[in-house]
């Protein structure tokens, strides 16, 4: 049994579309990176990728190859599972926070599960998403940014 804490946070701007756990989410900002920002599915691969001593997706995944421009999160979440799946690792439990003022994500969640549990080979049961505001406190709370929190238990197959 490993576990492994995740963190993203990036910057939200105009003209960027808002993705979060694979989710399109209509909204009039959008976050800022080399693929497409999805903080979330960040966090849960760094948490992955910490529990299995992987280093973080920077490593796996580096801003500076123009092979991971625009790219969706989601494919490189796959590639992280391969990795665990090769380390003899399946998912225990996963537990996410979402931390973002704005847009209201509670639609969205399940959702974003479902396609969590699609690519880790989970039970939905075994993924949990939280969503909160910091009550306008912070970059967050000023819609400046969203940052996401991950933590994952593996069980060795």
């Amino acid at each position: 049994m490993r576990v492994g804490i995740g963190y993203d946070v990036h910057q939200l701007v105009e003209e960027r579309l808002l993705i979060l756990g694979g989710v399109e989410i209509p909204h009039y900002f959008g976050l800022l990176g080399h693929s497409d920002a999805d903080v979330l599915t960040h966090a849960v691969m760094d948490a992955i990728l910490g529990a299995l001593g992987e280093g973080d997706i920077g490593k796996h995944f580096p801003d500076t190859s123009e092979l991971y421009k625009d790219v969706s999160s989601l494919i490189l979440l796959e590639k992280v599972y391969d990795t665990m799946k090769q380390r003899g690792y399946k998912i225990g439990n996963i537990d996410c926070t979402i931390v973002a003022q704005k847009p209201k994500l509670a639609p969205y969640l399940g959702q974003m599960k479902q396609n969590f549990s699609d690519i880790l080979k989970c039970d939905q049961s075994q993924i949990n998403i939280k969503a909160t505001t910091t009550e306008r406190l912070g970059f967050e709370g000023l819609e400046q940014g969203i940052s996401s929190q991950a933590i994952v238990l593996l069980l060795h197959e």
